[in-house]
């Protein structure tokens, strides 16, 4: 029998909120992150809004010297993980922090020092480039520079698998303690990437909304007039360990991981297959992985980005996997407030399916306004509803056609 993994901390930063539970109660007040952008001059972009962290000073909370040496996206992934480690109330010292790892995934890390620099050396230089330039842009950044500041030396990796990196990650940390390479793993997603180079590319691929007269209501999933995603910022980060060594240490569970799929949809490289097959297999394994059937999912914490393709294979892919049983959960995307944090998206929803669990409630899906023939199943419109969730099932998906499903499940004995 392979070894139980137990959640025993998390944290969160996020446009909604700084902290998990500034975050959590934003998401049950149905507030959308959205607002124009004000981290760069966007008055050129077809999109002039996006879903920016607020009231985030990296200087203030690192002191320069630390702040220069890390991109937002890791200073995100730091926060995070401080404040997962301080609710976990783990320990680390030479006793353990040899079986202790860290996993942070990203879908295309420090992209705003890439930015940063390259107009350095363009206005004043090659010599005048920072020589922090490659350690804070490396996707591992966050992950390296976490084990320094915490002293682990167990399983230490990041993971790009786009969208779906965040799923990735806590997975990959799952399956480590499993085998027995760890006995507990910092795991989550990070992810910065509000630079107009980003904005610009999304842009031209038609992925991101343009509705710049009303950006509170553009995240809009499975809604019929969706016309795109709102692009997002921010952190996720689970402390997860071996069930007997929480036990053993008195930690406080606070569910446990119990399942975890993934697949390729080996179709387009940004576009997912219409059928959502690929999907459909990465649920499908989750729920082998976790020993459940389509009757024990109560919950799903859906990808949901409120792009035209996704929404409808999504929807598609659920139906494969549940059949009319589909029909009777809840499926809501949290994205319709937080925006689309990329390689973090999964690992913030991983901490709402599980806020979800413990509070016996569950988000809604807001600006869910006209319903689409295509996307026709419980997308928990616009109000919060309260459902104590045993099992929930989180998907997430990304360019290259990368599939990641978790399932979390009440903590019992």
């Amino acid at each position: 029998m392979s070894r139980r993994v137990v959640v025993t901390g998390m944290g969160c930063i996020s446009p909604i909120g700084n902290t998990v539970q500034e975050t959590w109660d934003a998401l049950l007040a149905g507030k959308s992150g959205a607002g124009m952008i004000t981290l760069f001059d966007a008055s050129k972009h077809k999109t002039r809004f996006a879903a920016e962290v607020k009231g985030f000073d990296g200087v203030a909370l690192f002191g320069v010297r630390e702040a220069r040496k890390m991109d937002r996206f890791t200073q995100f992934a730091t926060v995070a993980t401080q404040e997962a480690l301080e609710q976990s109330g783990l320990k680390i010292d030479d006793s353990n922090r040899d079986r202790i790892g860290i996993v942070i995934g990203t879908a295309i890390g420090g992209i705003g020092t890439i930015m940063e620099q390259a107009e350095v050396m363009r206005e004043r230089g090659i010599d005048r480039v920072s020589p922090f330039l490659i350690p804070m842009m490396i996707a591992d950044s966050a992950a390296g520079m976490l084990a320094i500041r915490v002293g682990v030396r167990g399983p230490n990796m990041a993971v790009a698998t786009a969208c779906a990196s965040g799923n990735n990650a806590i997975g990959d940390a799952l399956e480590t303690i499993r085998r027995g390479s760890a006995d507990v793993m910092i795991a989550g997603g990070a992810e910065s990437t509000l630079v107009s180079l980003a904005m610009a590319g999304l842009n031209v691929m038609g992925a991101l909304s343009m509705r710049n007269d009303d950006p509170l209501t553009a995240s809009r999933p499975f809604d019929k007039n969706r016309d795109g995603f709102l692009m997002g910022e921010g952190a996720g980060v689970l402390i997860l360990e071996e069930l007997e060594y929480a036990k053993a240490r008195g930690a406080n569970i606070l569910c446990e991981l119990t399942g975890y799929g993934t697949t390729d949809d080996a179709h387009h490289i940004s576009a997912p297959a219409e059928n959502g097959a690929g999907a459909a297999m990465s649920m499908k394994l989750a729920l082998a992985n976790a020993g459940l059937t389509i009757n024990d999912i109560e919950y799903i914490n859906a990808h949901g980005t409120s792009t035209p393709l996704n929404d409808k294979s999504e929807t598609a892919a659920i139906k494969t996997v549940f059949g009319e049983q589909a029909y009777k959960i809840p499926v809501s995307s949290t994205k319709s407030m937080t925006g689309h944090l990329l390689g973090a998206s999964g690992a913030v929803e991983a901490v709402f399916s599980a806020m979800a669990i413990r509070a016996g409630i569950i988000p809604p899906t807001i600006n869910y306004e006209t319903p689409d023939p295509v996307c026709d199943l419980d997308y928990v419109p616009n109000q919060a509803r309260k459902v104590s969730p045993q099992h929930v099932m989180s998907n997430s998906f990304g360019f290259g056609g990368h599939n990641a499903t978790l399932v979390i499940s009440r903590f019992e004995e």
